[in-house]
């Protein structure tokens, strides 16, 4: 695998972040708020405190739609 190949695929997955997560806006939120919740004060996040919030981003960002015009096949990198 070369280099350059590696970043291509990395540039692409960036170009359709904002795509990506406008479809799984609340699943941010939700994931968001549990990590400021839990990380209050000085408090460090920790392992599996917000497992479910993320998993449920997880999932929506597999199951987004990639816009028609886009030859990137994502779901199967993410």
């Amino acid at each position: 695998m070369s280099g350059s190949s590696v970043w291509s695929r990395s540039r692409e997955k960036m170009r359709l972040f904002p795509e990506l997560f406008a479809q799984c806006a609340d699943e941010a939120a939700l994931y968001g708020k549990c990590v400021a919740a839990t990380t209050t004060g000085r408090q460090e996040l920790k392992k599996d405190l917000c497992a479910k919030e993320f998993e449920a981003l997880k999932i929506c960002f597999t199951n987004a739609e990639i816009p028609k015009n886009h030859n990137l096949a994502l779901k199967s990198k993410l």
